[in-house]
């Protein structure tokens, strides 16, 4: 009996928060198939290599983030039959999130808000919306959103990454005690924050993977529906917000009116209480 031949690549859905957006790494195809559209970063193993470690080495070489502290994860694999025109190939997909990561060395890689990556080669599309996807789940029972900040950050600061990851504000004194009250998630640094207005504490995160208890991201109602409290705290909506946009409609859009409101409110919630890539080839 032949075996059929099948190649195994890694591609990896790399998140951060940049300029107040969830923002994904992709770089711009230079070769048919999909020329000129956006993908992901990836790479085909070799036959030495174990998945995790072409992760690591798709991280460093395609990506160009040899040394950034990224947490990375298997997501999902993925192995229809027709998802690569050329040969049939099966994706093993990697989330990674890490806090403000640099703007790209490589001409064609870039940071791309998620909300405007409508349109990818192959089923990358697909393969970021799971990732994305994941990312929110995470929030939810896991200390992962400290992972979008650096080393110590208010509570403000990790307020603002569950904001802009799950696409809806957050009552910020609800925040601050279901965060502060979980159980080793947060750890006080016995500092604060002097970036101007009144000091904020500082934190780090703490020693569990594990968020005790759960903190539900509040999901969007339709108008029939009366107003529903969840353990984070959703902004109760007036009789003006059923004109403002929800930016859960566009994964990664930081609404405008909370920005621009941020600074008065963070300080008083703080003070209240496919291919060796080392030469680019197409995957």
């Amino acid at each position: 009996m032949e075996v059929p031949r099948v190649a195994v690549s890694v591609d990896l859905v790399i998140l951060t928060v940049r300029a107040s957006q969830l923002s994904a790494l992709v770089w711009r195809r230079r070769a048919e198939p999909h020329l000129g559209r956006w993908a992901l970063p990836g790479g085909f193993i070799r036959l030495d290599e174990d998945l995790p470690a072409t992760a690591a080495r798709v991280l460093g070489e395609r990506a160009g983030l040899p040394h950034a502290a990224v947490h990375l994860e298997q997501l999902q694999t993925y192995g229809y039959p027709d998802r690569d025109p050329r040969q049939r190939v099966v994706s093993v997909a990697y989330l990674g999130l890490a806090p403000d990561l640099p703007a790209p060395d490589h001409p064609r890689m870039s940071w791309q808000p998620v909300g405007s990556l409508t349109e990818l080669a192959f089923d990358h599309l697909r393969i970021l919306q799971d990732g994305v996807e994941r990312a929110r789940a995470k929030l939810e029972y896991t200390t992962l959103g400290a992972a979008f900040c650096r080393d110590t950050f208010t509570v403000a600061e990790l307020r603002r990454v569950y904001e802009i990851v799950w696409g809806t504000p957050l009552d910020p004194r609800n925040f601050h005690r279901k965060v502060t009250g979980a159980e080793r998630f947060l750890v006080e640094t016995g500092s604060a924050s002097s970036s101007g207005g009144r000091p904020a504490q500082l934190y780090r995160r703490g020693d569990t993977d594990v968020l005790h208890p759960p903190m539900l991201r509040p999901r969007q109602r339709q108008a029939c529906e009366p107003v529903r409290q969840s353990p984070g705290g959703p902004v109760a909506a007036g009789d003006d917000a059923r004109e403002r946009p929800w930016f859960g409609a566009v994964p990664g859009r930081y609404i405008a009116e909370t920005a621009a409101g941020e600074q008065t409110s963070s300080a008083r919630e703080d003070n209240d209480v496919h291919a060796d890539a080392t030469i680019p080839t197409d995957t």
